[in-house]
Order: structure tokens, then sequence, then C-alpha cells
């Protein structure tokens, strides 16, 4: 039985799309017998561009656009050989990052 913990970090463009994979996540790691401390909402990182809608002389009119990435951080306290296994086995939809930790 490993000891330790396993910290996953996830980041997405859609909060509702990584929501359903933190309770994927917290449905697998529950099922196993492992104790779980999340998902703890990480601060959310938003970067906002400024475009010019015309080249010359209208230069006071330009269209904002922003990009929020979302966060998420999940805690597995003593997981067991079948925790990890079935981790790495987890089919999680496209467009979110996972970083694990052990």
């Amino acid at each position: 039985m490993p000891k330790g913990r396993i910290r996953v970090r996830l980041k997405s463009y859609d909060s509702r799309v990584i929501d359903a994979c933190c309770q994927q996540i917290l449905d697998t790691a529950i099922r196993t017998g492992a104790k779980i401390v999340g998902p703890v909402p990480l601060p959310t990182q938003r970067s906002v561009y400024a475009i010019n809608k015309a080249p010359f002389v209208e230069k006071n009119h330009r269209d904002h656009f922003q990009i929020c990435v979302h966060k998420r951080l999940v805690d597995i306290i003593s997981p067991t050989d079948k925790t990890i296994d079935s981790l790495t086995h987890l089919e999680l939809p496209a467009g979110v990052d996972v970083e694990i930790k052990m």
C-alpha cells in the first residue's frame, strides 16, 4: 500500500467540464476506499485582450476578448494500489489539463 498523498490539479477553460471531471475523480477514489480532500477551487486566471477595430483613425474603437482558466485541486489521502490503477485508466473529456503529483 503506497503511503502519502496524490495531488491532482485540473485546469480548463470551461467550469462545467472541470466540475464534471472532479466528480469522476471523486467517485473513482471513494469507490476504491481512499480519503479525499477537495475539490478546492483555485483563483481563476483571466487574460483580457484589446484589439483595434479600425486600422488608422478610429483608435478608440476596440473589441475586448477575455480568456478564463479555471483551476481545481483534489488531494487523495492514503491511496491504495487499486486507487492508483483506476485513476490511471480514467477517461476524462478533452480540454482538461491534469497534473498528478505523488
